[in-house]
C-alpha cells in the first residue's frame, strides 16, 4: 500500500522526525495508528463504564433509592472540588 501525504501532513511527520524521537516516517505513522487504537479502546471502555453506571442508577431508582436535586448537586460539587 502506498499513501500520499498532503503537504501539511508531510510537514507534521517531518516535525516529529526532527524531534529525534522517531527513526523514520513509518515509525511516526505507526505511532499515530497505535494512539488511535488506544483512543478507540479507551472510548469503548468508557462507554461500557457509563452503561454500567446508568444501569446501577436505574436499578437504584427502581428500588426508590433516590436523591433530590439540591442534594445531588451538592454531592457533585464536593466530588468536583475533591478532584
Amino acid at each position: 500500500m502506498q499513501i500520499v501525504l498532503t503537504p501539511e501532513l508531510e510537514a507534521l511527520v517531518q516535525q516529529e522526525l526532527d524531534t529525534g524521537h522517531y527513526d523514520s516516517a513509518i515509525d511516526v505513522i505507526t505511532q499515530g495508528i497505535n494512539l488511535l487504537r488506544q483512543q478507540d479502546d479507551l472510548s469503548q471502555e468508557q462507554l461500557e463504564s457509563l452503561r454500567h453506571e446508568a444501569q446501577l442508577g436505574w436499578e437504584a431508582a427502581e428500588r426508590g433509592d433516590l436523591v433530590d436535586g439540591p442534594t445531588a448537586m451538592a454531592q457533585i460539587r464536593v466530588n468536583f472540588k475533591a478532584g
